[in-house]
Parts: structure tokens; sequence; C-alpha cells
């Protein structure tokens, strides 16, 4: 089933923190995470809505759920517009702390997860993101493409009208991003209804995808959808849209927006269409968003985002670009 990969939990009203932490406890449990491991992330959870209450500005956790090929992780990133830190590597010292507290908190995060980063800036606020694995040894496993989503569904819906799917074999791999017509339930039945056409296509190319799926998601509302290819032996890129998803190059010099179709896949799809080619000496890296993620973000925003987890980046993209009235996708994808 195609949904939101992660559960938006609003974090700046003390009273509700412990019902969150046993959402987000009975959400891991229900995923099969064993005790051991939901313990940890209990105790992460505490420390988040902690910072939260005393540093930031209208906090946010975000927590998702990813299979990761059958070793299952929790991520948890917190969101807050607070101060910021001038140093945060020196904030996750222990014993350091800008109130009376003991200063153990980022600390303590970062010994109790698996990946642990933190991104600040000053006036700007923070960034905390903490990955809790079913089998710790799975967090050190290198992949060849990495992929780090944020979706999320439109506030009050319980179905997102954003949806994601992955095909992998061993020559390639192909993301796609589609965003069905309006919100809810009849938004989610086109986007699932178009992964499955995804997954079945035995193609590689991006518009001969998208011309499979054009029938077969007819019934439904429609959708717009990027799709990208990635081929590990040319290790080039290939990429196609129709309508308004943002797809956007990112390389050590040069940036480059991916020109989309106009039309929506499964009501009326232009008769000539092309894929687009980009060498990953020129462009390792991609970002997709869709129209609930304002397109007029800059990377240089983000001072030395580049050397953090790609959950970072999604995560400072949604923070600052959100539509928070519709349904909100940001994924980023890096070759490694």
């Amino acid at each position: 089933m195609v949904d939101a990969t992660h559960i938006s939990f609003a974090a700046n009203d003390r009273s509700y923190f412990s019902l969150l932490k046993k959402e987000i406890h009975r959400r891991a449990e229900e995923a099969g995470f064993i005790t051991e491991r939901i313990n940890k992330l209990d105790l992460i959870v505490a420390e988040m809505t902690s910072n939260l209450f005393k540093y930031g500005d209208n906090g946010e956790i975000l927590m998702g759920i990813f299979d990761n090929g059958g070793a299952p992780y929790v991520e948890l990133i917190s969101i807050d517009h607070g101060p910021g830190m001038a140093n945060p590597a020196r904030m996750i010292q222990d014993g350091v702390s800008t109130t009376s507290s003991m200063g153990h908190g980022l600390g303590s995060m970062k010994r109790l997860s698996d990946t642990f980063e933190v991104y600040s800036q000053v006036g700007w606020g923070t960034i905390v993101l903490s990955r809790i694995y079913n089998d710790p040894r799975e967090a050190k496993k290198r992949q060849k493409l990495i992929i780090r989503p944020i979706v999320i569904a439109k506030p009050g819906e319980t179905k997102s009208g954003d949806g994601l799917a992955i095909k992998q074999t061993d020559k390639y791999i192909k993301i796609m991003l589609a965003d069905g017509l309006g919100h809810g339930p009849e938004a989610n039945k086109a986007i699932n209804e178009a992964a499955a056409a995804f997954n079945v296509f035995q193609g590689y190319s991006p518009i001969e995808t998208l011309r499979f799926i054009h029938p077969l998601i007819k019934k439904t509302r429609g959708a717009v959808i990027s799709i990208v290819g990635y081929d590990f032996l040319s290790r080039t890129w290939t990429s196609a849209g129709i309508g308004n998803i943002a797809t956007r190059m990112i390389g050590p010099s040069s940036v480059r927006n991916q020109m989309s179709y106009n039309g929506i896949v499964g009501h009326n799809i232009p008769n000539s269409m092309n894929d687009q080619e980009y060498s990953s000496e020129q462009y390792s890296e991609i970002i997709l968003c869709s129209d609930g993620i304002k397109t007029r973000w800059d990377l240089s925003k983000y001072p030395m985002i580049s050397k953090y987890d790609l959950s970072i980046l999604s995560a400072a993209i949604y923070k600052d670009q959100a539509r928070k009235t519709d349904d909100m996708s940001v994924i980023s994808a890096k070759i490694i």
C-alpha cells in the first residue's frame, strides 16, 4: 500500500507528549520491532520532546517506519523553528547546556541511536535525526543509491494523496513520485493504482512507464507523476514527468530543473514525449517535490548540508517550504 512515509506529530504542547510517545511506541510494536529496540525509541522520544519544550518553537516530530528490504528501521525527525545552535557538535557533548539542565539530551539520543545527526543554524532552528534499526548491524550496510523520502498527508486526512514507489533490479533503480488529484482516499486510490502499474511494467524508460500507467488509472481521479531511473552500468539518470512535480538535478557545480510535460496521467497525456538523460558525473543528486512543497527553495540557504544524511536535507526543505494545506512530498536521492 502506497501512503505517507511519515506521520507528523505536533510537539509544542507538553500535555500531549505522553500520548505522542505512546503512539510512536504502538506503531513500532505493531511493525514487529523487538522490545529492546522499542525501549531505546521511547527514551529518544522523551529526550526529543523535552528539548522541543525547552528550546523549540512550533516543534514537530516526524515518525516513519521503513521496511528497508527486510531490514526495518524507525526514523524520527525533530524539527523546530527556535533559536538554533552555533556549534551543534559541542552541544552533543554531555554536560553542555544553555539552560540549567544536566545537558545530557543530545548526547543520550546519539548513544541510543543507530544513526544520529543534528543540523542547526542560529536564528533558523534545528533538525535532529535519529534512526533505530530492528537489527543495528543493518545500519552499517552501504548502498549504491540512497533514497530518503518525506511524504506526509494533508492535515486532517488519514490517507496521503502523494505516494512514492521504488523498483530495483540488478541493472537499475526507478523512483516514482505520484500526486493524485485532490486529497484523501480517492487521491490515494489513484496513486496506488499508478504504483501497481509502475511495479509490473518490465521496461526501464520513464516515458514508456508513464504510457503504460496512463490507461490503467483512467477510472481514478488521475495523477501527476515524475519518474527517475538510474542505470548502474552506464551511471546515468533518465527522467520524465507529466504535471507539476518539481524534479531538480544537483551537481557539484550546477543545478538543473527537469521540464515536465503538461497533462494528467489517466486523463490526458501528450502524444510526443522523450526521456531526458543526465550524467551522474555532472549530477550526483536528485530531489523531487510535489506541489505541497513550494518550488522556490534554494540549497544555498543550508550551508554544509551536503555533508549530512539526506533525510536532513529533505527535512530542511519540508521545514521551510511545506504547504500545510496539502499533501507534502520531498524525495532526495544520491549516488554513493
